[in-house]
């Protein structure tokens, strides 16, 4: 595992440069969900890929980009989910942006996960690791140094919601008015990374992504954004659940298959839970 978490420390710094350094046109390329790849989507998939064929460890690499498994090594016995830049489009208007990992051990399910990180390009560098329970570190001098463990308060008056409002079903709707109601604060970016990052760091809250209209499995997908941040706000004290069971229970039919989703603290995890009964 530690050779895992050093190719994603060389991955965070390589990228981190690239996000100066490049631009932020769209290619001509489309991912297995129809987004319009950025170049630095692209570039950003190259850097991991090539730092993980340094790690024999790794077996396969499923990534947001690719529409396929890409395998490595024969002799591996770890499967990596990952998205390379979560939210790249946010970049030209100086909002943080993120990398995704999800380490899977014996099949590419919620329950086979081992370990999870992630890093948030912002003002700050930041890397997150959870594998027993979850790290904080901060990029300094192209170094990670460990900053403090992260906890999840019982409750906390934070609500990032995603989806577009008019596509939302009546008892979502309901329970973002209710969470309004008992005041509290609306913060939400666009991004998953900066904001789930946000609640980690302020100590809970919700986000949330549910089924809508038009897209009644959800938008985000399970292997490589739903499944890795659910453990680490498990592993954090909290809770993620799909509206009414665990997420890490899920079985995805294909490698970019999607699911609604809820991460939060168990307060705000059990408001959801009496919201979709």
């Amino acid at each position: 595992m530690k050779e895992i978490i050093k190719a994603i420390e060389r991955c965070a710094v390589r990228i981190e440069h690239l996000i100066h350094d490049n631009d932020r046109e769209y290619s001509s390329n489309f991912n297995a969900t129809g987004d319009n790849q950025l170049k630095i989507d692209i570039q950003s998939d190259i850097i991991i890929e090539e730092e993980f064929e340094k790690v024999s460890t790794i077996k396969e690499l499923i990534s947001e980009e690719k529409n396929s498994a890409c395998y490595l090594h024969s002799n591996g016995i770890y499967s990596v989910g990952y998205d390379p830049l979560d939210g790249s489009s946010l970049i030209d208007v100086n909002l943080s942006v993120g990398s995704i990992f999800a380490i899977y051990k014996n099949g590419l399910e919620g329950k086979n996960l081992i370990a999870s990180m992630y890093v948030v390009y912002g003002r700050r560098v930041e890397m997150v690791v959870a594998i027993d329970d979850v790290k904080l570190y901060r990029l300094i001098d192209d170094k990670f140094i460990y900053v403090r463990d992260l906890k999840l308060k019982e409750k906390c008056k934070f609500n990032a919601t995603g989806g577009t409002q008019k596509d939302w079903l009546p008892h979502h709707k309901a329970l973002i008015e209710k969470m309004f109601k008992e005041e509290y604060y609306l913060s939400y970016s666009g991004g998953m990374v900066p904001d789930l990052h946000f609640l980690l760091l302020k100590g809970g809250g919700l986000f949330s992504y549910p089924a809508t209209k038009g897209e009644e499995r959800g938008k985000l997908r399970m292997l490589f954004e739903v499944f890795p941040f659910a453990y680490i706000y498990e592993k954090a004290g909290g809770g993620a659940i799909d509206g009414k069971g665990r997420l890490l229970d899920l079985k995805p039919s294909f490698i970019h298959d999607t699911t609604p989703c809820f991460f939060g603290s168990n307060y705000e995890i059990e408001l959801v839970k009496e919201g979709y009964k």
